[in-house]
């Protein structure tokens, strides 16, 4: 009840399928989506395997709640090792992939093995093919899923593919679904790309049974009356995530020009209120929404970008393809936006490893030669685009790029700028002016990550869970308010719910909604306990994989360069003051001085079998 209740387990490397049944019972102790999965990725790849070896696995994850009636529950994750980080990876795409997939008769799809040729996957209930894919290798991402779309004559498939990015393993290349959705961080491109396999299209004519059906429409009807009556959701209908533009600026959290700022003069000219007067046609939702946070994005005119076709830009794409890079004309950056999405790079990691490339360049460190001539500076938005297509396709400086802010500048130098943290470029979240925020990122367990805890709040005086107000710049407080953001965040990725209407809806309606779907008896002390376990879990499975303390680390910048200017002008993150708030947090979450699990940790919280 809840789940459909089947696992599909598909090797390419023998072209053979399984289908096993799942069992909510075994389900429950992680819930299901992200909890499960990452169990899942612990038991099927050995310690040390490399990301893009045929060894390791994908597995697509979808939760308890995924495509029922539920608003905001088209959500699935790929969960993957890294090939960026080297560690565990989700990543997380709306759109109707996952409510297929659900209907397909799928709770969860890994994939293992490799290829000898390019194939693509297709799904229709329970008949798997595997396909020859050669006539769509080398297609960009858009491309391809239109050629599937036309080879089985039916526009009703659900594709998730790959561009060249993932053909060429560029280490931060992104999964697309419906064209302009992505599972977009840690490179789980490269992996399906590693595997020789350009897309996955699916169709299920299933449905969801619930166990308690009157309770279950009960609180679904609450939901959509919880939403229409939010007045704080109409600026995210309206502008979706380019709301905040403005106001990250003003409070000095806009990443600019590679992190050296965070306040960007060009703000207003990339905010969501703009997007509206320019770029936007129309709304568009994922499964079941009735948000409609995303935007049909079009460049007309006599622009040199007329014709760019794109669902956005969100929030994070602003700031990184941006701000980050010093433009601030949207067309462009709609433009580099688009080309992203077809050639199958995460934006936020392209715009991450481009100005750092900038900046080396601004330092001497990349010269003329390298770049055979481009001007690669800060706020030139051609060298932008063209640096994407050189990444895409691992050409001339785009080959070193293709590996990552932290794998270039271990060649070249330039690390103590390199903006990233366990290999994963920032997001557009700046820290000197939210320190909370740098030890999420530091502790997030798939390196720098903004969707496992968003402190920033309590920086800028919200209470926190435990009813108290921390001092902004002081170390001292932030960790329980990171460690609860975090525990609760990785059980909502468990059923999966969407970030946007978490606030509305609310975490004891989830929790009622969950137990009327699977017969379960979830209360909110045992959900929280549900999360905590779910990242201990991907904590053992990350010290397998190397993980370190030194690995719970930010970027020197934030340590040592003052930010020159806006609100929190000459604000710095010490070595000292994060030194502080990571013991402490080491300490609220059980671990020892290294930040391992005590065993008393794991052993309260079930995990006592699971070894590093």
């Amino acid at each position: 009840m809840g789940f459909a209740g089947k696992k599909l387990c598909i090797d390419l490397g023998n072209e053979k399928s399984t289908i096993t049944p799942l069992s909510p019972d075994d389900a429950r102790p992680l819930i299901g989506g992200k909890g499960y999965a990452a169990e899942m990725l612990l038991e099927n790849t050995k310690p040390g395997i490399d990301p893009l070896g045929a060894e390791n696995v994908i597995i697509l994850a979808t939760g308890p709640i995924t495509a029922t009636r539920i608003p905001a529950t088209g959500r699935m994750c790929f969960v993957t090792k890294s090939p960026l980080t080297n560690t565990y990876n989700d990543s997380h795409v709306g759109g109707h992939f996952a409510s297929e997939m659900k209907h397909a008769g799928y709770d969860y799809i890994m994939i293992k093995g490799k290829s000898e040729t390019p194939v693509y996957i297709y799904i229709k209930d329970e008949d798997i093919q595997i396909r020859d894919a050669t006539s769509l290798w080398g297609k960009d991402s858009f491309a391809a899923e239109e050629a599937i779309k036309n080879l089985h004559n039916d526009r009703r498939i659900r594709v998730a593919s790959i561009g060249p990015a993932g053909e060429n393993s560029v280490r931060f290349a992104c999964v697309n679904i419906d064209l302009y959705r992505q599972a977009a961080r840690g490179g789980v491109g490269a992996v399906m790309g590693s595997k020789n396999l350009k897309a996955i299209a699916i169709k299920g004519s299933g449905f969801i049974e619930i166990h308690d059906v009157d309770t279950f429409d009960k609180y679904v009807k609450e939901c959509y009356k919880a939403i229409e009556e939010d007045e704080g959701l109409y600026t995210m209908k309206r502008w979706g995530t380019g709301r905040s533009v403005i106001w990250s600026s003003y409070t000095s959290l806009y990443p600019t020009r590679n992190y050296q700022s965070s306040t960007f003069e060009g703000a207003e000219k990339l905010a969501g209120e703009e997007m509206e007067r320019k770029i936007w046609i129309k709304r568009k939702a994922c499964f079941g929404c009735p948000i409609h946070c995303g935007h049909l994005a079009v460049i007309r005119g006599d622009s040199k970008y007329a014709g760019a076709v794109v669902e956005g830009l969100e929030y994070e794409t602003t700031a990184l393809l941006g701000a980050n890079c010093g433009v601030d004309n949207l067309e462009a950056v709609t433009y580099a936006n688009m080309l992203c999405d077809k050639l199958g790079l995460d934006t936020l990691s392209a715009g991450g490893t481009i100005a750092w490339a900038m900046e080396c360049y601004e330092k001497g460190l990349i010269t003329d030669k390298e770049t055979d001539g481009l001007k690669l500076e800060f706020g030139n938005e051609e060298a932008l685009i063209e640096m994407i297509r050189a990444i895409a396709y691992r050409k001339g400086l785009g080959d070193m790029l293709a590996e990552g802010t932290r794998r270039a500048s271990e060649k070249i130098g330039g690390r103590e700028f390199a903006m990233h943290v366990k290999g994963l470029e920032l997001p557009g979240w700046a820290i000197r002016a939210a320190p909370s925020m740098g030890l999420a990122y530091a502790t997030a367990d798939r390196g720098g990550c903004h969707q496992r805890a968003w402190p920033i709040s309590f920086d800028l005086g919200s209470e926190t869970p435990d009813g108290k107000i921390v001092e902004r710049f002081a170390p001292h407080g932030k960790a329980y308010p990171t460690k609860y953001q975090q525990d609760i965040t990785a059980s909502l990725y468990s059923l999966i719910a969407c970030d946007f209407a978490t606030g509305t809806i609310g975490v004891d309606r989830y929790i009622a909604l969950l137990n009327a779907a699977t017969g379960w008896d979830y209360d909110r002390e045992e959900f929280m306990k549900t999360g905590e376990r779910i990242w201990n879990l991907i904590r053992i499975y990350n010290i397998r994989e190397g993980l370190r303390k030194e690995d719970d680390s930010l970027p020197d910048r934030i340590h040592t360069d003052p930010l020159p200017e806006g609100p929190a002008k000459g604000r710095k993150l010490s070595s000292e003051d994060f030194g502080i708030m990571l013991r402490e947090y080491y300490e609220v979450r059980g671990w020892d001085e290294n930040g391992v699990p005590r065993a008393e940790t794991l052993q309260r919280l079930g995990l006592a079998g699971k070894s590093f």
